[in-house]
């Protein structure tokens, strides 16, 4: 099968490696479509994703969707033909002596895990290979096409990250960054019912696209105004800022703007990072800072229902998001379109 690797730093080969061998619990999945990861894919291929700066060669991926070709004797909630999500290849699986897993999810072939069935046979532990990940390998409704079904593995985590947030319907929320995750915090928090809807970007095309998913009003990086939002008579001060860029000092410049009780939300992964500093000058007597670096599995798992239904009722579609197309085989085309900053997703297409 094809397997797309990351050789060294800036580096892409599609390598013929054996297709994996589902185990008891699992299911066999052929690729339809793949999503690039706009940061986390970029950080990997260039040798700074904390933990893989030395895992040369590895496998990418981890957004895609494909259709169940063979189905494990104990994987009981998976039907050969159906759509699954979130595949992946773990470095056993690859079967490829020195080749390394980075998730594995843009191999031609894939395997998902059936969660819930080892949960009922109390398999559900490290000790019979279980990882929290296997949590979110679903099956796709038949109404949901594959290039919707693929968004899902970022709407999933998003939506999901409401709940961690604690956003309730009528909040009033300024969003960082105009990336896939920023703009579907708009899209996904208009349908959800929040009140106002700010978003910060540096390019304009981003901006108008976040108007167009519903944004009550946008902002330049550099524009002033963003600081006099909270004194303005018709807003007053906001209920949530959303940090989806990963830069510690949207928390100082965010302080000022919520109200007592309010909350900054950081969804940007903070890489690398040490330490930071909170002025909490800035800040009202009572404020909640939650850093969400890592999805919560259960909350992204149980909002794909809603998600479903948002695309079943054409409220909700990839074709929103996806601004550029490739077949598998131009993926190093695929990520040099990412590192332009003019992606907001770009689909790789197997035959």
């Amino acid at each position: 099968m094809k397997t797309i690797s990351v050789t060294k730093p800036g580096e892409i080969s599609i390598l013929d490696t054996p297709i994996p061998i589902p185990k008891p619990y699992q299911a066999l999945v052929k690729t339809e479509v793949a999503c690039i990861c706009n940061n986390t894919d970029s950080e990997l291929v260039s040798g700074h994703f904390p933990g893989m700066e030395d895992s040369f060669p590895f496998a990418l991926g981890h957004e895609s969707i494909g259709r169940v070709v063979e189905v494990g004797d104990k994987a009981k909630n998976f039907k050969i033909g159906q759509r699954g999500i979130s595949g992946l290849v773990f470095d056993d699986e690859l079967q490829t002596e020195g080749l390394k897993s980075g998730w594995g999810g843009f191999c031609e072939y894939v395997l998902i895990n059936d969660h819930e069935s080892m949960v009922d046979d109390a398999v559900d532990n490290e000790q019979n290979g279980w990882v929290e990940v296997f949590e979110i390998q679903t099956s796709v409704p038949d109404s949901v096409s594959a290039q919707d079904g693929v968004l899902l593995c970022t709407w999933r985590e998003v939506l999901g990250a409401f709940r961690d947030f604690h956003l309730k319907p009528g909040d009033d929320v300024l969003i960082y960054g105009g990336g896939p995750v920023g703009l579907s915090f708009v899209k996904l928090g208009r349908l959800f019912g929040l009140g106002w809807i700010g978003l910060v970007d540096r390019h304009k095309e981003k901006r108008e696209l976040a108007k167009q998913f519903g944004a009550s009003e946008t902002f330049d990086r550099n524009d002033e105004s963003v600081n006099e939002i909270a004194s303005r008579e018709t807003l007053k001060k906001l209920d949530a800022i959303i940090d989806a860029v990963g830069k510690p000092e949207i928390i100082s410049s965010g302080l000022p703007l919520i109200k007592r009780g309010g909350s900054i939300c950081v969804y940007g992964f903070y890489a690398g990072l040490k330490e930071f500093n909170v002025q909490n000058y800035l800040g009202d007597f009572n404020y909640n800072i939650y850093i969400h670096q890592w999805p919560t599995r259960l909350y992204e798992k149980e909002s794909q229902n809603l998600l479903c239904e948002w695309i079943n009722e054409g409220k909700l579609s990839a074709s929103e998001f996806i601004t550029h197309e490739f077949q598998v085989d131009e993926v190093s085309q695929a990520l040099e379109a990412v590192q332009k900053r003019k992606v907001i997703k770009a689909i790789l297409e197997y035959d």
